[in-house]
């Protein structure tokens, strides 16, 4: 399933954030949220980001240091989590701080093979500007606007 879309949420004061009724069969059983480079969680099945961390190291040496250093990025920056019955995701204190979220506002955004999770007014910020180099980004792919 491709996650698409953008929704407005609201953290309850549990910091449990209800995932959006249409991708809770997609998010069935153990999910991943994940830590990653930029201002925002990402929250993976199970099985998709198995899939992205074997892909990305394939074809590196098990023992190297590369492969370990990508290893504790990708495992120890992730964790395994589960819907409640009310299709809610528990953010632990880690995952606010790295994601900005200092309020109970939240966006959730589809991002294709997951779930992105942001601060309302970092997603402005950056909703804005992504909309701004639309032209840019697609001229680059050899594509018009």
């Amino acid at each position: 399933m491709a996650f698409n879309g953008t929704f407005d949420h609201t953290l309850d004061a549990k910091n449990r954030l209800t995932v959006p009724s249409k991708f809770r069969a997609a998010l069935a059983g153990t999910v991943f949220v994940v830590r990653g480079s930029e201002p925002c969680l990402s929250v993976y099945p199970e099985a998709e980001y198995q899939r992205l961390t074997d892909e990305s190291l394939k074809g590196l040496a098990p023992l190297s240091a590369q492969y370990k250093e990508l290893r504790r990025l990708f495992n120890g920056r992730a964790d395994d989590v589960e819907l409640d019955g009310a299709g809610r995701i528990a953010l632990k204190a880690k995952h606010l701080e790295h994601a900005g979220i200092s309020g109970r506002d939240a966006v959730i955004a589809g991002a294709g093979d997951c779930l992105e999770i942001w601060d309302r007014a970092a997603w402005d910020s950056y909703d804005a500007d992504l909309t701004a180099r639309a032209p840019e980004l697609t001229a680059s792919l050899g594509h018009p606007a």
